[in-house]
């Protein structure tokens, strides 16, 4: 019977990984306090506008270092003001446009993407690269142009003013195409084979996997649509304040109480609240977009 030789070579010794070294440690920790420290230096700006605007006038103008941040006698008159005047017509036209702009963005650029992407046809590589050349384009040299065109297609002064000239977005088609071209193709030439047509493999396969840059292109056109105010104030002016979203409200309160900062910090907040509990609630989806699929030139 033969004997089994054993190996009485010893081991390696472990080296502490990097991760696990106090230096890393130590990087970590500074890393961590520079990003908080950031982060409430960026918050700063918007703690002073809540608090201003439970402050009354007299109080939002003697600035003292205890009473900054914290209103020595707090009251809700600015927000009365604010909600007395036509805020809630405006909210709801902000509204209605951030939500026409993601549901035209989301759904044309993932269609256009996804031809970009995955179909062959004649011109494609020539067309996708002269609508990516738009984006070199600056978007004042446009205002003119769509103005005309607006006034041409009886829009002007109309909520479609608001809506029609951003149905569609040469940045959306743009991220969803890369976001395409990250995904397997193998996994669309399985279905194929199982008999599943191109509507199929898009509807059950590949636009499932898109969550995290359908959520992406959602953030960005709602942050585009809640805080445009150059072309809301020229598509839609003539004295018609129904149609005015809350950033041009917001000038328009500017002009009515010059110096009454409770009630312009009042319209400040209610702008940005609504802004930034959208992107809390999809920035998981925004973060995964980025890692996961890798925005690429």
């Amino acid at each position: 019977m033969t004997d089994t030789v054993l190996n009485t070579t010893p081991l390696p010794e472990l080296k502490p990984s990097r991760e696990n070294t106090p230096l890393s440690r130590a990087l970590i920790v500074v890393a961590y306090i520079v990003l908080i420290a950031v982060a409430l230096v960026m918050f700063v700006p918007f703690l002073f506008s809540v608090a201003t605007s439970f402050k009354t006038p007299p109080d939002a103008t003697a600035l003292t270092f205890d009473t900054m941040f914290w209103p020595p006698n707090p009251t809700v008159d600015a927000y009365r003001t604010a909600f007395e005047s036509n805020i809630a017509r405006w909210f709801l036209n902000s509204t209605m446009v951030a939500v026409a702009w993601i549901l035209c963005r989301v759904t044309f650029a993932t269609l256009a993407g996804y031809a970009f992407a995955r179909m062959d046809f004649p011109g494609r590589d020539f067309i996708f690269t002269l609508l990516v050349s738009t984006m070199m384009v600056p978007g004042i040299v446009l205002i003119i142009p769509r103005f005309m065109l607006l006034q041409d297609m009886k829009l002007y002064n109309t909520y479609g003013a608001l809506i029609v000239p951003f149905m569609v977005d040469v940045f959306g088609i743009f991220l969803m195409k890369q976001f395409f071209e990250s995904i397997p193709i193998d996994l669309e030439e399985a279905a194929r084979i199982d008999g599943a047509s191109r509507y199929q493999i898009f509807r059950t396969i590949v636009l499932p996997i898109t969550t995290p840059a359908l959520s992406a292109l959602a953030i960005f056109s709602f942050q585009g649509s809640w805080n445009n105010f150059l072309e809301p104030l020229m598509y839609v002016t003539g004295g018609n304040t129904n149609l005015y979203t809350l950033p041009v409200g917001l000038a328009n309160f500017r002009s009515l109480y010059l110096t009454n900062w409770p009630v312009l910090m009042a319209i400040a907040v209610i702008t940005t609240v609504p802004m930034a509990i959208f992107f809390l609630v999809f920035q998981r989806y925004f973060i995964e977009s980025n890692i996961s699929a890798g925005i690429k030139g």
